[in-house]
């Protein structure tokens, strides 16, 4: 009887042994295949990737888009890559190529490169996502640390446009709000470059309404801190208009607007007229194409061939 039940608990633990080691090796196997099915899969993507950017069509056509002629981010990109020259009267000749489609904002150039993998254009640094993809410019990449150091050449200022001081108490508290520790970390926050030394800001807390209107590149960052100040001065109101720049300088000198926004150095006719600028905050121009394109570098003399015309396929980038 013993010698019975001494066999029977032998062969529950062989059964028992078997069974561990069974689970263990199924176990381990899982494990093994799932690891292996992650490195096949990154493999994949890699490859994928590869394929995608080797498929690219580099003898295809450039696609070229600008923004339209009062664009202050058309002002400054033609101005600091050479495309606006002057002529032999002395006069500033814009050099864009006729065939380049125009767009009328930042989100426009954005949308039409996103979908279209021949395509390259400009936009603000402040608004870059990754639905395009910037290129470094003569090896350097567009980043709010790169404008400040001076080492990314294609950097302008945001500029707060006035007829000569601001006089309105709602404008005066408002532009101080700006120009605030507060106003500039807002600025520093959305990617541009504000200020290191600013004061800290306190409100006169006037009442009424004023207009600020202008810059299409701007704007995003008028509306946070219109936003803001809002807050800390529940009596004031203040409308925002989206226009460009060029509107946004003469609408302050005439009146249209009490702020004006310009993303461009102001021209000296403007500047003779009695309009004042004051930096909001330094932002560089993005030069963009879409994900698609292997090109990661452009040189200045590069961008300005293509938006001169004189570059035209992709092949011809050197």
């Amino acid at each position: 009887m013993k010698r019975k039940i001494a066999l029977v608990c032998a062969a529950a633990m062989a059964l028992s042994l078997a069974a561990c080691g069974n689970t263990a090796s199924t176990t381990s196997e899982s494990t093994a295949s799932e690891s292996t099915a992650s490195e096949s899969s990154a493999t994949a993507e890699a490859a994928g990737e590869e394929a995608a950017a080797s498929d690219f069509d580099n003898t295809q056509s450039i696609t070229v888009i600008t923004r339209e002629e009062g664009s202050g981010t058309r002002g400054a990109f033609i101005e600091l890559t050479g495309v606006e020259e002057k002529n032999d009267a002395g006069e500033k000749v814009d050099n864009t190529s006729a065939g380049a489609a125009t767009q009328n904002s930042t989100n426009g150039v954005m949308t039409t490169v996103a979908n279209d993998e021949t395509a390259i254009g400009y936009i603000s640094l402040g608004s870059l996502n990754d639905t395009v993809k910037a290129v470094t410019v003569g090896g350097v990449a567009a980043s709010a640390e790169t404008v400040k150091d001076g080492t990314y050449t294609l950097a302008r200022p945001f500029n707060i446009v006035t007829n000569g001081d601001a006089t309105d108490p709602v404008a005066v508290d408002f532009i101080n709000y700006c120009m605030s520790t507060d106003g500039q970390a807002l600025a520093t926050e959305d990617g541009y470059i504000g200020s290191d030394d600013a004061a800290a800001f306190e409100s006169t807390q006037p009442s009424g309404s004023i207009t600020v209107g202008g810059s299409s590149s701007v704007s995003p960052l008028m509306e946070k801190l219109i936003e803001a100040y809002e807050g800390v001065n529940p009596n004031a109101s203040i409308e925002l208009l989206t226009t460009d720049s060029t509107i946004g300088v003469s609408g302050a000198l005439d009146g249209t607007y009490t702020i004006g926004m310009a993303s461009r150095e102001l021209k000296d006719s403007e500047v003779e007229a009695g309009a004042k600028a004051t930096v909001l905050a330094m932002d560089g121009i993005a030069v963009v194409v879409n994900p698609a394109n292997p090109i990661e570098d452009l040189t200045i003399d590069q961008i300005k061939s293509i938006y001169t015309g004189e570059t035209t396929t992709w092949d011809a980038i050197q």
